[in-house]
């Protein structure tokens, strides 16, 4: 297995952001602020739940291996894509603690 590239920092999901679940565990993000939305695969929702500020990306990627038959190698490179995405989107962030 390649070595993980994820870092020890936790995001969180943005509380303003709607999640609705869909058939299949297919799911959708919704931002009321602008109106525009985001489809979610199962694997992207599954990974969204766990954007609370306590699960670093490596733990949700953990989980992720317990929970999910033929997790592929580069999934960590995935799931970093996937959340610096959601963070360019506004939809997630990171706590800032002081």
């Amino acid at each position: 297995m390649e070595e993980e590239i994820l870092s020890n920092e936790r995001p969180v999901a943005n509380s303003q952001i709607v999640f609705r679940e869909e058939f299949d565990d297919w799911a959708l993000l919704f931002d009321p602020d602008t109106g525009e939305s985001f489809g979610m695969n199962p694997v992207s929702a599954f990974i969204w739940k766990h954007l609370d500020g306590k699960h670093t990306l490596d733990d949700i990627l953990v989980e992720m291996r317990k929970c999910c038959k033929d997790v592929p190698d580069e999934a960590d490179k995935h799931m970093k894509t996937f959340v610096e995405e959601l963070i360019s989107k506004g939809y997630a962030g990171y706590e800032i603690n002081t």
